[in-house]
């Protein structure tokens, strides 16, 4: 029985030939060719220097991005800090009025008022249609 190697593909050039014969042939040739590839990967690794300690280059390198940082002036720093801080009170304000709103809804609801449960549905429905004509919208 004998191994069979296909040949290789046009304009491409291995490194190693392939290995033809026995399969006991094949195996020592192959053997071979890669303990002569890993001797030259090992002599390639002997002759590469040192590159020095993996922490000091890396404090190095952290040190120079953070001297390309732009930095904002003092001005600019808390005009952004107001920018957040008005955004997250309304926002929280907001919010807390909607779930209070919410609450008050669901409190009548669940008490079983008819008009609260008409509200309900009907702005539900009113929710859901404006839901689907901006979406419309923004696939147009």
């Amino acid at each position: 029985m004998r191994v069979r190697v296909l040949p290789g593909l046009p304009g491409v050039d291995f490194k190693t030939p392939p290995c033809e014969g026995g399969v006991l042939k094949c195996r020592v040739a192959c053997r071979k060719e890669t303990s002569d590839v890993a001797k030259a990967k090992a002599a390639k690794k002997k002759a590469k220097p040192r590159k020095g300690n993996v922490i000091i280059r890396y404090l190095r390198e952290t040190r120079a991005e953070l001297r390309k940082v732009h930095w904002p002036t003092r001005q600019e720093a808390w005009n952004l800090t107001r920018i957040v801080l008005i955004v997250t009170i309304s926002m929280a304000l907001f919010l807390g009025l909607l779930d209070y709103l919410f609450s008050i809804a669901l409190k009548w609801i669940i008490a079983g008022s008819a008009i609260a449960i008409g509200i309900a549905v009907v702005v539900m429905v009113v929710g859901v249609v404006t839901g689907v004509i901006l979406n419309r919208q923004t696939a147009q």
